[in-house]
């Protein structure tokens, strides 16, 4: 399961920014995955709690969120939305194309807690 590696990579990175905010906690993390990331976002949301555990990230929220598949047609030049199984072009039918998004996982978002937001909930 090579969701649980990419969760472990993603905690690394959200740990290295708290570091750089002060961050005391992370409550969310947003990421946007294309369906042709070759990434199961399912087996994402289970590998996260085990890759988050003992870290300041331990009880942030992952939220998921896809992306459509756009190609650019090599012939007419046009982009268009296509299905992630079919990758012709939408405006002339042409099978040349290449792919302009979908295939991408970003960490689109991060919200962390500062020690003064703690302190000013605690009183």
């Amino acid at each position: 399961m090579h969701e649980l590696s990419i969760c472990l990579a993603l905690v690394d990175r959200v740990e290295r920014l708290a570091d750089h905010h002060g961050a005391v906690g992370v409550e969310e993390i947003r990421l946007a995955i294309g369906p042709l990331a070759g990434v199961e976002a399912e087996l994402l949301e289970r590998a996260f709690p085990l890759a988050a555990a003992g870290t300041r990230a331990e009880h942030a929220a992952l939220v998921i969120g896809t992306g459509p598949v756009v190609v650019r047609c090599t012939v007419c030049e046009a982009e268009s939305e296509v299905a992630s199984n079919r990758l012709v072009c939408g405006r002339c039918g042409d099978f040349r194309t290449r792919l302009v998004r979908g295939d991408e996982m970003l960490l689109e978002q991060g919200t962390f807690t500062t020690a003064a937001q703690v302190a000013a909930g605690a009183g």
